[in-house]
């Protein structure tokens, strides 16, 4: 045998091992490549689930204002504005209503030289001066930055020929008409039942209750972005902050299941109304 023939034989030696380990390794490295390209892919959008509105929006949609909220929790270091301002853009994103700033009830409350509101007749007054068809009034219940956990109390007063009809200003029997889902009131010294909110709520949010915790969990869904990887939807509950922003979507969620009760109930009361 010539000294060309063993050269020939270890060519064809390295390249049978050369194909071989590539078609072994062709299926592994492919695998490979999809596994990168899937972990690559941005993880799909969802969409929160939308809170909406009872009313009817043929002429357009009916527009709250928000009283600064006040500070009923005993602890002196709460930011009744901040959290004010969080009660509003919860109301700005119910489908089918909308808010107006903050800013613009404090400075027509100045205007009106009113430092609070000392009745459901200053109330409405406000809220006709600003143009809305209900204003909300309330109080902070209870603050802890620590668990977290916050407590609040809504009551919505509509204004009378608003969009938001108000059975007490109708021909109607009050006494089957005012409806109290909790013992909250925001002005404790009238009582008639004209001087009754349309809805009242009062929700008291502990982040270490359970049924809490799931809402949260349901609340962060569609709201925060689907790479993050660092605590993912429990930073609602590490952040005072998030925390505030979901007790107040979940508070005016609340109170719009009453809106929706309370039109419920009237549209009912109407039709056992005798035609005339």
């Amino acid at each position: 045998m010539t000294s060309a023939q063993p050269m020939l034989t270890s060519r064809r030696a390295r390249a049978m091992r050369a194909f071989v380990r590539l078609a072994l390794g062709g299926p592994l490295l492919g695998a490979a490549l999809l596994i990168v390209a899937c972990a690559s892919r941005p993880a799909p959008l969802e969409p929160p689930a939308p809170t909406i509105a009872p009313y009817d929006t043929v002429r357009g949609e009916p527009l709250w204002a928000v009283v600064p909220l006040r500070n009923e929790t005993g602890v002196s270091f709460v930011d009744s504005y901040a959290i004010s301002d969080r009660v509003v853009a919860a109301a700005a994103q119910v489908r089918g209503v909308r808010a107006l700033p903050l800013n613009r009830t404090i400075a027509q409350m100045r205007a009106l030289g009113m430092h609070a509101l000392e009745s459901p007749d200053d109330a409405r007054r406000l809220a006709t001066e600003l143009g809305a068809d209900a204003i909300i009034v309330g109080s902070i219940t209870s603050y802890d930055p620590y668990k977290p956990a916050l407590g609040l109390a809504l009551a919505l007063y509509p204004t009378p020929r608003g969009r938001i009809e108000d059975p007490r200003h109708v021909d109607l029997d009050p006494r089957q008409l005012i409806y109290q889902p909790t013992e909250y009131t925001y002005f404790p010294e009238h009582r008639e039942p004209r001087d009754e909110p349309g809805s009242v709520v009062s929700e008291h949010l502990d982040g270490e209750n359970h049924q809490v915790i799931y809402d949260v969990r349901g609340y962060a869904q569609g709201r925060q972005d689907p790479e993050q990887r660092v605590l993912g939807w429990r930073r609602y509950l590490a952040s005072m902050e998030l925390f505030t922003e979901f007790a107040a979507h979940h508070t005016v969620a609340q109170l719009i299941r009453q809106e929706w009760l309370r039109t419920e109930r009237m549209a009912r009361e109407d039709d056992r109304r005798p035609r005339r």
